[in-house]
């Protein structure tokens, strides 16, 4: 909501959005209208409206519920200080607004409060109108809506094609806008943008920043008789942080965001608490401009908005580095593609581009709005930061026993991808951001960052304190019930003891050992983790959400389902017992073992619609609106049963023809004899269409496809216009679960350090495990260590060679489980072999390599284990023993480190050529 003159505002699987009961209406209905809540889901929803299709009355009656957001937004922002929105659900209810004002030009009036700036202002500070109108920017979030805007300018400016016009691009500064007044050359006064013609004077507040000077440097004869700077006061990432940890040592809560955090600063009654926050500023525009008599013909005109930042240098006034100046669309693309991938990498929050023309005298002669200009315009990017409403918090167990508490989110979209659930980390956590089950909070996501709660919107509680409650740690495990503790005293993480059996435990460590950081078994993944541990995981609670033959539920648009009333006599299916009990069991399993093993699922609800395409034909377009609540079982690992396909003639020769060589007569026969065999073991089913009994022996349907691993389950007599034929129904282990076998028979001959990983011994991650594994060199010389021996390893700490003691200790005792999957293991041929060589050239030998920030093409531990694999040392902390800092993004202290140091730090690319060639 806070732009200037080129200015602005803040800005595992994906889950899909939770069904609402305004999903089920149609978009647009005086039922849909009323239903909106000023949530980020509905603001989504405003987006995807066609105004187009509304009368007057729901347009009116639409637009009057989202103007009155809008100012309340308004209000809570610019003169609270306190926002209850996010930026993305703001600017779709303001281009809702916006639409239906266009289509509807009753609806557009001054009051509007698409007609202001910003909002009206605290009576704490004292009014003071602005010598020269201070503008917003108008937004833009596509690419066709910056091409259209460029393609205007062109086109009003009536610029010759193929002549270059001269452009800034900026980045959108995530602060506040402020107006600072300098006569001759002595800082008179600070203002806020205000409405963009009357502001707020912070004067005093504004002179405890540093980077503002109180007086404008060069020579006498440089300084004018008055001028408008305009820019944006910020927070810088690493002042933000401490800030924040500054106000959790005072036991006060921390700010949600840096624009937060500089909002609430700038506006302090106090100065002295605004001039400990560490507040900074860039200038990025230029109001009124006189030279005094004394400068006279000394100075020309300013006429370019790069002269005007020339000027700000000369005047020690800081302007951002990061501004470029472009003559041309695809520079204006560059720019964006760029700080689209680096959003994280520069020294303040932004959330998009301004692009400006740079001539002053063409930002005239294009002129502006009522509320913005036309030669300027801010490219928005997808928000990284949403508020939604926090559900509940559950609680997880993970493969070490650890209970984690997690966030239950309303669905949001962020950062591009829906967000649904977030780990808060431990119980002290949740107290320190200061959250309630049912408050609205903050979800930030950063690229492909885990999502982060960061903390509750407080205005949002007002009136609601009755529906919110505090999390409460649960005393057993959800799991298996054990009794829940820290694992030694002091510890902030609660874990479950019983490591064995917990059924969690057991699933998490399943999924880790077949991630791609142990065995790499494909098609492993979670649902067949949980399918062999845990089949019974969302199993009902009673047959009222018991729907075995419920699929799906196919609703018309607006139209919600049928109640559902069980069969009379319906009754649960036995729970099952899951096929492993521990990872032992893991290489001894067959496909034969899975085939019953069923999971629970829940029936879709699918909104289908007709619509008519670009050829005029009626199509059916299905979507998603939410789940039903009824729950079925289906195969886990095998297909449901199907009939099987019936050969082709040329299908059918060529089985004869490689049946060639073979007693084919004698085959039928003791074929026959063995499916009499079978049938007198009661391997028969009668048919379900025609009582009889038939053999399930699959020779007996020579002109059908049944594959070795299939398993008819029965046999369907039908007639056809050729005559009367049995049709066998068959079950199959899926292309899934083949190829997941296939991988696990590859697992049997991985390498050492992955089979310590696949163990799950606490804190051992693969680049430890390698080097444990290539200086030992077998499981039994591992089994056997010291911690001393293991901390005489380069690279291994006494809390991991401690771990590792401990788990081989415990797997020695009778019966103990880890010493049960070490036997299974050994003998389906896992971990016997000695540990590999690298077979990569040793560029990095007698080399100490450090890795800090994240790289595109390395997580954290595939960096580590390539530069082990080279013969290097992959350590976790600069010293002067480090010879190379490889710097990624979001560096940390170990790069200050290295300068301090310095010692040569390598960017991405010549990491590659310093793992090809030992040198850069």
């Amino acid at each position: 909501m806070d732009g200037a003159t080129s200015d602005d505002k803040d800005a595992g699987t994906v889950d899909p959005v939770a069904d609402e009961g305004i999903a089920r209406l149609a978009p647009g209905s005086d039922r849909w209208i009323a239903a909106l809540t000023p949530t980020d889901a509905d603001a989504t929803r405003l987006d995807r409206l066609d105004v187009s299709t509304l009368s007057a009355e729901s347009a009116q009656r639409l637009w009057a519920r989202v103007a009155a957001w809008v100012e309340s937004d308004q209000i809570a922002y610019y003169i609270d200080d306190a926002p209850v929105s996010s930026d993305a659900a703001y600017d779709a209810r303001l281009r809702c607004l916006q639409r239906l004002e266009a289509a509807f030009p009753a609806l557009d009036n001054p009051q509007s409060p698409t007609h202001r700036v910003g909002g009206t202002f605290s009576n704490d500070f004292a009014s003071v109108r602005h010598p020269s109108r201070m503008m917003s920017l108008d937004d833009v979030f596509s690419i066709e809506e910056l091409r259209d805007w460029y393609d205007s300018v062109l086109r009003d400016l009536d610029w010759p094609e193929g002549k270059p016009l001269p452009m800034s691009c900026e980045v959108k500064i995530d602060g506040l806008a402020l107006n600072l007044i300098y006569r001759n050359g002595v800082l008179e006064q600070g203002l806020t943008r205000g409405d963009g013609v009357t502001g707020e004077d912070i004067t005093l507040n504004v002179r405890t920043i540093g980077s503002i000077p109180a007086n404008l440097g060069g020579e006498k004869e440089d300084i004018p008789e008055f001028v408008e700077i305009r820019g944006e006061v910020f927070m810088r990432w690493d002042d933000f942080h401490t800030l924040n940890d500054e106000q959790e040592d005072a036991g006060r809560a921390p700010f949600a965001n840096p624009r937060n955090a500089a909002a609430g600063s700038l506006r302090q009654k106090d100065p002295r608490i605004t001039a400990t926050r560490r507040l900074s500023f860039y200038a990025h525009g230029i109001g009124t401009l006189r030279w005094g008599a004394g400068s006279a013909g000394r100075h020309d005109v300013v006429d370019d908005q790069s002269e005007a930042y020339a000027l700000y240098e000369k005047w020690g006034v800081p302007v951002s580095s990061h501004n470029r100046t472009v003559t041309s669309f695809d520079e204006i693309l560059a720019m964006i593609d760029y700080y689209g991938e680096h959003r994280g990498d520069i020294e303040h929050a932004l959330d998009g581009i301004v692009v400006k023309v740079d001539d002053l005298a063409l930002q005239r002669s294009l002129g502006a709005t009522s509320r913005a200009p036309r030669w300027a315009i801010a490219y928005k990017y997808p928000p990284e930061e949403v508020n939604t409403e926090l559900l509940d918090i559950t609680v997880q167990v993970g493969r070490t026993g650890r209970v984690t508490p997690v966030a239950v989110l309303k669905p949001v979209y962020v950062a591009g991808s829906t967000v649904a659930r977030t780990t808060l980390h431990n119980p002290f956590e949740v107290k320190r951001k200061g959250i309630l089950i049912g408050d609205t909070v903050v979800v930030r996501k950063a690229g492909d960052v885990i999502p982060e709660l960061v903390g509750p919107v407080l205005e949002r509680r007002k009136g609601r304190e009755g529906e919110l409650r505090e999390f409460v740690m649960p005393e057993r495990c959800p799991s298996c019930g054990a009794k829940l503790a820290p694992a030694k005293e002091g510890d902030k993480d609660i874990r479950c003891p019983n490591v064995e059996s917990c059924p969690a435990q057991l699933t998490e460590r399943v999924i880790s050992l077949a991630s791609r950081k142990a065995f790499d078994i494909e098609h492993l993944g979670d649902q067949s983790a949980i399918a062999l541990t845990n089949p019974e995981e969302n199993r009902p609670g009673s047959v009222a959400t018991f729907a075995p033959n419920i699929t799906e539920i196919l609703v018309a648009p607006g139209e919600e389902p049928e109640p559902y009333e069980p069969a009379a006599g319906l009754t649960l299916p036995e729970p099952q017992t899951p096929v492993l009990s521990s990872e032992a069991g893991l290489f001894a399993l067959t496909a034969a073992d899975l085939k019953d093993v069923r999971v629970w699922r829940e029936a879709p609800i699918i909104e289908v619609h007709e619509t008519v395409g670009a050829n005029g034909r009626k199509k059916k377009v299905r979507r998603r609106v939410g789940g039903s609540g009824l729950w079925h079982q289906v195969p886990a690992f095998w297909t449901a049963p199907a009939t099987a396909r019936k050969l082709t003639a040329r299908q059918l020769t060529e089985r004869a023809n490689a049946a060639i060589g073979t007693d084919i007569t004698a085959g039928a026969r003791a074929g026959k004899a063995d499916a009499a065999d079978a049938a007198s073991a009661g391997a028969t089913v009668t048919s379900t269409s025609t009582g009889l009994t038939a053999s399930l022996d699959p020779s007996r349907y020579p002109d059908y496809d049944v594959p070795a691993d299939a398993e008819i389950v029965r046999v369907e007599h039908r007639r056809t216009r050729a005559g009367e034929t049995d049709v066998p129904v068959i079950i199959r282990p899926g292309e899934n679960t083949r190829k997941m076998f296939d991988e696990m028979d590859k697992a049997r001959h991985a390498d050492l350090w992955r089979v310590l990983v696949a163990l799950s011994i606490r804190r051992l991650g693969p680049p430890t495990a390698r080097l444990i594994a290539t200086s030992l060199g077998s499981l039994d010389a591992i089994a056997a260590a010291s911690v001393d021996e293991l901390t005489e390893i380069d690279g291994v700490g006494p809390e991991i060679a401690e771990s590792v003691v401990n788990w081989f200790a415990a797997a020695r005792e009778p019966g103990d489980w880890r010493g049960e999957t070490l036997r299974a293991w050994r003998e389906a041929g896992v971990g016997v072999g000695e540990a590999e060589t690298s077979s990569l050239p040793q560029t990095l030998a007698g080399k100490t390599v450090v890795v800090t920030g994240s790289l595109e093409g390395y997580s954290r531990d595939s960096a580590k284990e390539a530069i082990i694999a080279r013969g290097g040392k992959a350590a976790g902390s600069v010293s002067k023993k480090t010879d190379y800092v490889v710097v990624g993004a979001n560096a940390g202290s170990k790069a200050a480190k290295a300068e301090e140091l310095g010692i040569p730090m390598l960017d991405e690319a010549q990491f590659a050529t310093l793992l090809e060639t030992g040198e850069i």
